[in-house]
């Protein structure tokens, strides 16, 4: 069994909007994921301890969420959503992405964008070379804030490959463009449940 990660290669990617339909944004709204591609351990066995993954994405997780915040240039108390994603190839299994995402990732996200009192959403998909997932967001205090409601669609042209593992944190500097279906705004958020 490995003792360290092998990873084959790590992307950042910064998604800005500044126009949606016909209407110009004052300021741009902005989206950065930070992937990491990595050799799966456990491709083509059943491991029934996974600890080993749980490992890794503390290590992981503070790495990503700390190029996600830096590739959006703010500070990270500044972040407004977060959401996290994985994708294990062919020789992999589902829960090889739960075992990145759930028991450990989240203190290390949380700790790198000022906080986080509400659930980090997750997305995950067994996928081959450019498989996309669409990784959900929200407020990072509240998850009811309407506002914040959204996702960003990753890829990694080739990745990932049959034994490897593909792990995503996004990070956002602000909600969707142009909201207005109403809910609990940002400035209306109490952040004490990380409901409302």
């Amino acid at each position: 069994m490995p003792d360290r990660i092998e990873i084959r290669k790590l992307c950042t990617i910064v998604e800005e909007t500044r126009a949606d339909g016909q209407a110009k944004l004052d300021k741009p709204t902005r989206k950065a994921a930070a992937v990491a591609v990595f050799k799966n351990p456990f491709a083509g066995v059943y491991q029934e301890d996974l600890s080993l993954l749980y490992d890794w994405s503390e290590q992981l997780g503070e790495m990503l969420t700390k190029k996600a915040v830096a590739a959006l240039g703010i500070e990270p108390e500044a972040v407004h959503s977060y959401g996290k994603g994985a994708i294990a190839g062919e020789n992999g299994e589902l829960e090889h992405c739960a075992a990145l995402m759930h028991p450990r990732l989240g203190k290390p996200l949380r700790d790198n964008v000022g906080g986080g009192k509400a659930i980090i959403p997750s997305s995950k998909k067994l996928g081959c070379p450019g498989t996309a997932l669409d990784v959900p967001l929200h407020f990072k205090n509240a998850a009811f804030v309407r506002s914040h409601f959204d996702a960003m669609e990753v890829r990694v042209p080739d990745a990932p490959r049959a034994n490897e593992l593909v792990l995503i944190v996004c990070v956002t500097d602000a909600g969707r463009p142009l909201p207005r279906i109403g809910g609990l705004k940002v400035e209306e958020a109490k952040g004490e449940d990380g409901l409302r």
